[in-house]
């Protein structure tokens, strides 16, 4: 059953979260200089979530922690959740024909565990971004998945590069050849087909991720967690000071009705999360707090 297993890496998505939302609040109290410097600092608020299961079945939740109208982050979501249960019938059929896994429909039990962040950020000069990792069991077999990646309304080709620098530096301890290949699965994950166009300017990712060695891939997904923040803070730090301008601020507000389409229409842990019976307002955190469309 992997018992130590899931536990080790619950308690890891866990810690990274705690981490993630300190320097998060961090960033708020060390807004000094640039525009709404002189608003109070922002705060997460915090609520567990459950999934829904039937009378007096625990089904597992987690903590959906929120920021809003910070003086950095306009909306900031970073959750965390360890569910677990039987798959629907929708569910099962996905698992089996996705993952050549016919034996869900037999035993569909499953048990999931990670982390979701993504940051609409108040200043459109900071990109906004996303992560996650997540471990996912089945009595049919075990898998890693998540990424990040980075989606700037205003693109500076240097941050892009720091970006992803960051990101292979933490991935070619475990191989030199993970970066490349996660950078191009993020490409082809991230696209939004009916605009014929990126959600931005990419990162890394992996789905399904199982090399049969179960440490090996646990301590992969970690360091995809630990890149995170010196890929992102610095960014964070050198733009805030910025000013704008309205058309910024619009351009910005374009950008995000892209996101919007792609978590609603393609993105796999919003059809899964939503399937599966979790919290809809934890699923759904990921939504920018306002966009427009042209």
């Amino acid at each position: 059953m992997m018992d130590q297993e899931k536990h080790r890496a619950a308690a890891w998505f866990r810690e990274l979260r705690d981490r993630i939302v300190a320097a998060f609040e961090d960033l708020e109290d060390s807004h000094h200089r640039g525009p709404l410097s002189d608003a109070a600092p922002g705060r997460f608020t915090v609520t567990e979530t459950r999934r829904a299961a039937p009378e007096g079945e625990d089904a597992g939740g987690g903590l959906m922690s929120v920021m809003r109208g910070g003086r950095v982050f306009e909306k900031v979501g970073v959750n965390v959740s360890t569910v677990f249960g039987t798959l629907g019938s929708r569910a099962q059929e996905a698992m089996a024909a996705r993952k050549g896994l016919p034996g869900m429909r037999e035993d569909p039990r499953f048990w999931a565990s990670g982390i979701s962040l993504v940051a609409h950020m108040q200043n459109p000069h900071v990109p906004a971004v996303h992560m996650n990792t997540r471990m996912f069991w089945t009595p049919h077999g075990w898998w890693f998945g998540g990424g990040s990646d980075l989606n700037p309304a205003i693109e500076y080709a240097e941050d892009t590069e720091f970006f992803h620098r960051e990101q292979q530096r933490w991935l070619d301890p475990h191989g030199t050849g993970l970066y490349p290949r996660f950078k191009a699965w993020a490409n082809e994950y991230f696209y939004i087909p009916h605009r014929h166009r990126a959600r931005g300017v990419g990162g890394i990712f992996m789905d399904d991720y199982c090399t049969r060695d179960w440490a090996a891939d646990f301590a992969l997904t970690r360091d995809i967690g630990c890149a995170f923040l010196p890929a992102f803070l610095p960014l964070v730090e050198k733009r805030r000071p910025q000013d704008w301008t309205a058309a910024e601020k619009e351009a910005q507000l374009v950008h995000r009705g892209l996101y919007a389409e792609y978590n609603l229409v393609y993105d796999r842990g919003t059809k899964f999360g939503l399937e599966t019976g979790h919290d809809a307002d934890a699923v759904l955190m990921s939504l920018p707090p306002m966009a427009k469309w042209i």
